[in-house]
């Protein structure tokens, strides 16, 4: 009699938890799931982008120069010119400037120019990401990322070319929106450098 009863109550157990069981383990994935967004939530903090940002900015400062930093803040982005130095003709005189020239924006290609002319060369496809962030977007912050491209290019403009992808102009930067830079930049510089009398390539050269 006990032997049957005992048999009966583990087939009833074994029943119960055939029906509960698929209950059961979706519960348990529900609290993990919910233990993980809220282990998220405590990890992630909305202000730290900004904070960041703010960071990269103060150290871009602190390593371009004056007019570079001022370059960047009013425009956003910076000029590089280029390590070759040549006489460049324009209309009937001569004078002594750098035969290209590059612009750099935050996360995209850095564009080579021709001053003279505002001619659009090429495009230098190169990022460089964020692997100190433990979670999150591995992209650096705007002003970062122009101090890295601006600190390869000066620093070995050669290396950096030849590591990059170079593309045809208009593959990821639009070339209305680079003309128009153009033209606000040679408009900024023609605000900033026409009351120190001195033209843009003598100020960037000091």
């Amino acid at each position: 009699m006990l032997l049957a009863l005992g048999a009966t109550a583990i087939v009833i157990v074994a029943l119960l938890w055939e029906v509960a069981a698929p209950r059961v383990v979706a519960a348990a994935r529900q609290r993990r799931a919910r233990r993980r967004r809220l282990d998220d939530a405590e990890l992630y903090d909305p202000g730290r982008e900004r904070r960041a940002e703010q960071r990269a900015r103060a150290l871009l400062k602190s390593c371009v120069n004056a007019e570079e930093w001022a370059m960047y803040r009013d425009l956003g982005f910076l000029r590089v010119w280029g390590k070759s130095v040549a006489p460049v003709s324009r209309g009937r005189g001569s004078r002594l400037g750098a035969p290209y020239a590059y612009l750099i924006y935050p996360h995209k290609p850095i564009v080579a120019y021709l001053p003279q002319t505002s001619t659009l060369l090429s495009e230098y496809c190169i990022e460089f990401l964020d692997e100190s962030r433990p979670y999150g977007s591995p992209r650096l912050p705007d002003s970062d990322d122009v101090l890295a491209k601006w600190m390869a290019l000066t620093g070995d403009e050669e290396r950096l070319i030849n590591n990059a992808n170079m593309h045809l102009p208009g593959r990821q930067v639009d070339p209305k929106q680079v003309r128009r830079d153009l033209w606000r930049l040679g408009r900024w510089e023609r605000e900033r450098l026409g009351r120190a009398g001195t033209s843009p390539r003598e100020v960037s050269a000091r």
